[in-house]
């Protein structure tokens, strides 16, 4: 039987968070599920092929063939546990913004890969091991795609059976905000501005901080502020956004735990209270020489979602 037959009928719907990565010191390690989202609809067709509509976020500039980013976590998927493609149409929404440090390309692999997953349900199990190692193998480190997939602040490192991660719940004091500049940032030019060694001294402070940061995130948000000091990546990528690095600098001096979101150019402020990100928003609209847009964004404890929508 083809697998084409099969799945003839079958449709879903997926929905995965935005991210934030690094938090500061948590270099390609710790990430955060933001509760702003991006959906996807995907249903078999009877004729073979794939059709692709963008609303929103990226329409009109992402491609809308097989060359789409979520399309080809589907292909890969499909193709990781040998079953054959059918015919796709997929219609996607998108509200996470491109090319800024929130986990975009991340949510692209795990919209995908969600909805293999479900349109395989019955005939393929794919386990959140499985989920995260697809997502890794495309996105090339687990930071993001760990959140996207999971929710929640997740811890993520790399073994030689492939990526792991733990998922802790935040407290609920911290209230993450995000500055979203109307320019973006190249994840891979953020990458080639890091030094391929740093000294000792700085690999034992973002130690220190990491731990801290983890702490401060769970337990106690009060060490926040202290707990989102880094050496290792911010400061060597500083030059290629000056307004981010200006902005940090001036939220960090009033008391903000300011960082980059990712590979930026956005900023992150892990507020204790909602209060503080009213002061916080007030201070980048009075201080910035560009356009920011203010998310004041929750955590999202759930992560990637599907659900069949045939039934």
């Amino acid at each position: 039987m083809s697998g084409r037959s099969v799945l003839s009928g079958r449709s879903v719907t997926v929905q995965v968070p935005a991210t934030t990565a690094n938090l500061g010191p948590g270099f390609d390690t710790l990430g955060l599920a933001l509760a702003h989202y991006d959906h996807l609809d995907v249903a078999v067709r009877d004729d073979p092929g794939v059709t692709v509509e963008v609303h929103g976020v990226g329409e009109g500039e992402v491609p809308t063939d097989e060359s789409n980013l979520v399309v080809r976590a589907i292909i890969h998927t499909f193709a990781a546990y040998g079953q054959p493609l059918p015919g796709l149409a997929l219609v996607a929404h998108n509200v996470i913004p491109h090319g800024r440090g929130m986990g975009s390309s991340g949510a692209a692999i795990v919209s995908g890969i969600m909805a293999a997953k479900g349109l395989l349900e019955g005939i393929v199990d794919i386990d959140a091991a499985a989920l995260l190692a697809l997502a890794t193998e495309m996105e090339g480190h687990p930071d993001n795609v760990a959140p996207a997939l999971f929710g929640g602040l997740t811890i993520a490192w790399m073994t030689p059976e492939g990526p792991r991660h733990k998922k802790l719940m935040v407290h609920r004091g911290v209230k993450p905000l995000v500055f979203v500049p109307e320019h973006a940032m190249s994840t891979a030019l953020a990458r080639s501005l890091q030094p391929e060694s740093v000294p000792h001294e700085d690999a034992v402070f973002n130690v220190s901080r990491s731990a801290l940061l983890i702490a401060a995130l769970i337990q106690s948000p009060e060490l926040l502020l202290a707990a989102t000091e880094d050496k290792l990546h911010q400061s060597y990528r500083a030059a290629a956004m000056p307004e981010t690095n200006r902005l940090i600098t001036l939220l960090r001096e009033h008391g903000f735990a300011a960082v980059v979101s990712g590979a930026g150019p956005s900023i992150l402020v892990l507020a204790s209270d909602p209060g503080q990100r009213l002061v916080a928003a007030e201070l980048v609209a009075a201080a910035s020489e560009t356009p920011w847009q203010a998310l004041m964004l929750a955590v999202d404890f759930m992560g990637a979602t599907v659900t069949r929508t045939d039934a």
